[in-house]
This record gives C-alpha cells, structure tokens and sequence, in this order.
C-alpha cells in the first residue's frame, strides 16, 4: 500500500504568517494615541500640588516658631473611627 503526499515536502508553514506580517508593516499604519479626558484632568492636578506645598510649608513654619498646636482629642477619635471602621 502505498500513500501519497503525506505532507508537504520543502514547504515552510509560517511563510504565509510572515508574509502577513509584511503587507501589515507595508500598509503604512502609524501608532496614534489619543489622552482622555480624565488624563487631562490628572494633569492639571498640578495646581492642587502647589496648593498642598504651600499648605506643608505653612506648617512647617508653625512647628518652628512653636505655635503649631496638637488637637489629641481629634486625632483620637480619628483613629478610633478608623479601627471601627475596620471591623
């Protein structure tokens, strides 16, 4: 018994897939990136940055002179709510 064309002999199965590959490179498509409207948003957060600098350095100002005051009874209950919060 004899069996013909088992295979294709001196045929290379990716040469289709790498012949793809070629017309898509060729085809001239470029990459574009569009930034949402959100990431906008996040740019800008620059300002809330400043803000916060200053606000850090107000403080800072206030430890050295001494007149920055310490409410524990505040930071008490903030910590209680947030371990209460944990349960």
């Amino acid at each position: 018994m004899k069996i013909n064309h088992i295979g294709r002999l001196n045929i290379n199965p990716y040469n289709k897939q790498a012949g793809k590959m070629d017309q898509v490179q060729k085809a001239g498509k470029k990459d574009k990136i569009e930034i949402s409207p959100e990431a906008k948003n996040l740019q800008k957060i620059g300002d809330i940055e400043l803000e916060r600098q200053e606000k850090i350095e107000a403080i800072k100002k206030d430890i050295q002179s001494g007149q920055y005051e310490i409410n524990t009874k505040e930071i008490a209950k903030k910590m209680y709510s947030f371990w209460d919060d944990m349960k």
